[in-house]
């Protein structure tokens, strides 16, 4: 739960702007380019996307070596390594869902923001955001399960530590590989709850926007 909760508001953030980024960006390869890029560690097999993030992130990696030899931090088989993979993993669908919200607004409304004065910024928090909030929302909540669910990419990256990078569909391997299944069941349980409530939540949100515009 704390790794879902830490690697959501990373990713919330950081999709919001990388799609708002992209919805402005005039040069069309480079959009087609960026956005394969973005969307890609969700087509991945997650085992593949682990490995990259071990190869950077790693003690020999570019990245793992850096924070290593100047803060004396190892990333790798860390609690921070499974953010990482959480973030990397959910990022995907937070980016395309604000994406398409954005793509969706109509654009004489923000030109009319700046007819009136407003700077880019408060028009894109004010009309563009404001508009786009149901698909901001349902894109927030799918990136959260998501990081929640993650499980191959941690693996690769962060391991199966007991008390430190063992996260619940980690715990649920490991018990299900102990024989108790009990325990395992527990976990699952759980998970399905909150992937329930998540998908609740993210209809809930859609049906009322769509009465409110009928």
């Amino acid at each position: 739960m704390k790794t879902a909760s830490l690697s959501i508001l990373i990713t919330f953030f950081v999709g919001l702007f990388v799609a708002w980024i992209i919805v402005k960006m005039k040069n069309d390869s480079v959009k087609i380019v960026l956005d394969g890029i973005f969307t890609l560690p969700i087509v991945l097999p997650p085992t593949v996307v682990g490995f990259f993030l071990l190869y950077i992130f790693g003690v020999r990696g570019p990245i793992g070596k850096f924070f290593i030899d100047f803060f004396t931090i190892k990333i790798a088989f860390s609690w921070s390594a499974t953010v990482i993979a959480a973030v990397v993993m959910s990022f995907p669908l937070m980016y395309r869902s604000a994406r398409g919200a954005f793509e969706q607004v109509d654009s004489n409304l923000l030109d009319a923001g700046r007819t009136l004065g407003m700077s880019e910024w408060k028009i894109f928090w004010k009309v563009l955001c404001a508009n786009a909030l149901p698909g901001i929302i349902s894109g927030g909540i799918l990136a959260y399960a998501r990081g929640l669910g993650e499980f191959g990419a941690t693996a690769m990256i962060a391991g199966n530590i007991a008390g430190q990078t063992r996260t619940l569909p980690m715990a649920v391997y490991s018990e299900v590989a102990a024989g108790n299944m009990g325990d395992a069941f527990n976990y699952v349980v759980f998970i399905v709850i909150i992937s329930f409530i998540a998908i609740f939540i993210m209809d809930f949100v859609s049906i009322r926007r769509e009465k409110q515009w009928k």
